[in-house]
């Protein structure tokens, strides 16, 4: 008898491993949705890890009590291998070789105004100078005397793109030459994307900064969702605070929609090597991130290691800060440093390797 019920148990636990697998395979397929037709559903990505950590304690529970069960969250892993790697890559780690350039991409938050380091210096800056980058993007920056002062020396070259309404500026310090700078046009109230053509060894290099639309979350909302993880708000709360939070989210994905469009097709006309960095406000399962990683190829994909968590603020945690490029470059160690905590963003950075014309597209 006890013999029947505990089959009847495992047999019951694998059908519910199926419907947990079924939801994990349309949360991790969602990023081929419309977000202008379906902005509620186009940010369930979000919800990618949770069940791909429901799959995997099936994994260890059915490795304790069935092992021929656990071939159901196996098969589960193997049907949902693109979204995984989408989100948890894991490469053979490879030397940098010589000639590759450094690349850093950063949201500085404004360099946390506000936030006065007791002996005068400023984490962020030090940081970025002592990263020994190429080339570094940006987001929520500003470039003044200040500022330029402080990466003289280590930086020839520096320039920015403001926003129109000045609520948020790109900048890009480089050590070869900026020949130019263009906005690239789409619709925003406070973000923006810009181009740069900067002579790397002989060649124009189109750098792509971008900053696309925020969440809208204000404090609040952010402070109701801590909340809501911690455990400390009730049925009724959770559930009205979900609601809001998703309208929100709906409708700042369905404002990037169009703003990543706009990018992946400035790229497509490029001519020559790209390199695309920014802060894409959207997770690795998103529109955002599938559409410029069809163009280009996701540095963070084909040579980083785990989540890379880069927002890391009010219960927060998703990568959403990317660095691209096209089939020119071979990228290697693609990382988020997580040892600079100063802004609300951790940094990420990569080193790209110019290809041989011959070896484009191996």
């Amino acid at each position: 008898m006890l013999k029947k019920i505990r089959n009847i148990t495992l047999q019951m636990t694998a059908g519910a491993n199926v419907a947990s697998i079924v939801l994990m395979l349309l949360v991790g397929y969602s990023d081929r949705l419309d977000p202008v037709e379906h902005p509620i559903l186009a940010n369930a990505g979000l919800a990618f890890p949770v069940f791909l950590f429901i799959n995997f304690c099936f994994l260890v529970f059915f490795l304790i009590f069935r092992k021929k069960y656990a071939l159901v969250p196996i098969a589960g892993f193997i049907l949902g291998y693109q979204p995984i790697r989408t989100y948890c890559p894991f490469n053979i780690r490879r030397d940098v070789p010589a000639g590759a350039i450094k690349v850093l991409s950063y949201n500085v938050h404004g360099f946390v105004p506000g936030k006065p380091v007791d002996d005068g210096s400023d984490p962020i800056l030090d940081y970025i100078i002592g990263s020994d980058a190429d080339i570094v993007c940006l987001q929520e920056a500003r470039l003044d005397g200040r500022i330029l002062n402080c990466v003289k020396g280590v930086y020839e070259y520096a320039d920015s793109v403001i926003h129109p309404a000045h609520s948020d500026c790109l900048v890009l310090l480089s050590k070869y030459p900026i020949l130019s700078k263009e906005h690239i046009e789409y619709k925003s109230k406070g973000n923006l994307s810009a181009a740069f053509k900067v002579d790397i060894g002989g060649d124009t290099v189109t750098v792509v900064n971008n900053h696309f639309e925020t969440t809208g979350l204000s404090k609040s909302d952010r402070t109701g969702f801590k909340d809501m993880v911690k455990g400390k708000s009730g049925k009724d709360t959770i559930k009205a605070e979900s609601k809001r939070l998703a309208r929100k989210l709906g409708e700042a994905v369905r404002i990037r929609a169009p703003q990543v469009d706009a990018v992946a097709a400035y790229v497509k006309e490029c001519r020559g090597p790209v390199i695309l960095c920014g802060d894409f406000n959207d997770s690795p399962i998103s529109y955002a991130r599938r559409t410029l990683g069809n163009v280009l190829t996701d540095c963070y994909i084909a040579s980083g290691n785990g989540p890379g968590i880069s927002y890391h603020h009010n219960a927060f945690f998703v990568r959403i800060d990317n660095i691209m490029c096209s089939a020119d470059w071979r990228p290697y160690r693609c990382k988020v440093d997580r040892s600079n905590g100063y802004s609300d963003h951790y940094p990420i950075y990569c080193w790209l390797k110019r290809v041989e014309k011959g070896e484009i597209g191996r």
